[in-house]
């Protein structure tokens, strides 16, 4: 009786906004690790996870790993790519046990912990991103992020399992939303989502080419410069769109060019 009084005196009720992150699992392998990941969001308050295009699921495993995380389970969403498991996220962050290719600010879990639960409290849609157990995430997976965690694990053994991934950002986004109560949201509006900024982007790198910016050079280098760039930015959607009129006129000012140096 006084072991459950004290367990019941420490627990605290999460948050509302934890409702608005979900835990995203790409190209997952072995279906016990989605049981495992339901189990781990739901023991630190959390109960949204996504799977994007999993080798293996349905499967007897998950249930059987998830150890009574039906909630999460009955609410878990499948979507064939990343684009749509995120559509509508302003904030997305990658976790990767290794750095790559691609110069995204790094971060530890507390700090992203600390960044997220802001994010949250301003009533937007975040994202948590795990690759496959085997390759983690792509390049092209972790361009759709905003910034990428990586958990300090020791030099000569740093590989974690990836439900004990997940459970270990779970724990310190728990601790970060208790921590610090809700308040009411900045008078502001909120960043622009991942699908509005891909287009933004499309509309961008087209521009650029319209306007023969990169004169013949490789277009590869600058396009995620400016990706990191505006990522970092966070625009609105009412600065998107006036970053899209520019563009509208820069490519009508090309094609006026173009027809008075027509023969």
């Amino acid at each position: 009786m006084l072991l459950f009084f004290l367990f019941a005196a420490h627990y605290t009720a999460m948050p509302s906004v934890s409702a608005n992150l979900r835990f995203i699992l790409a190209r997952t392998s072995h279906p016990g690790n989605i049981g495992s990941t339901a189990r781990a969001i739901r023991t630190m308050g959390f109960d949204r996870l996504v799977l994007v295009a999993p080798h293996r699921y349905p499967d007897p495993q998950v249930q059987a790993m998830a150890a009574g995380a039906d909630d999460v389970l009955s609410k878990l969403q499948i979507h064939p790519g990343l684009p749509e498991a995120i559509a509508d996220c302003t904030l997305v962050f990658g976790l990767s046990a290794r750095r790559r290719g691609i110069a995204l600010r790094e971060l530890a879990p507390r700090a992203a912990a600390g960044e997220i639960a802001a994010a949250l409290k301003q009533q937007s849609e975040v994202a948590l991103l795990f690759g496959n157990e085997q390759s983690g995430l792509d390049n092209d997976e972790l361009m759709l992020c905003h910034a990428m965690v990586r958990i300090p694990s020791a030099e000569d053994f740093s590989s974690l399992n990836l439900a004990q991934a997940v459970q270990v950002m779970a724990y310190e986004l728990r601790l970060a939303l208790l921590d610090n109560p809700v308040g009411p949201p900045a008078p502001r509006d909120p960043p622009a989502s991942a699908a509005q900024m891909e287009e933004f982007f499309r509309h961008l790198f087209m521009t650029l080419h319209e306007i023969e910016f990169h004169k013949g050079r490789s277009a590869q280098t600058i396009e995620q410069r400016l990706r990191r760039l505006f990522q970092r930015a966070r625009p609105d959607a009412r600065e998107l769109r006036v970053l899209h009129g520019i563009l509208a006129d820069a490519e009508r000012m090309a094609r006026l060019a173009r027809k008075g140096n027509a023969p």
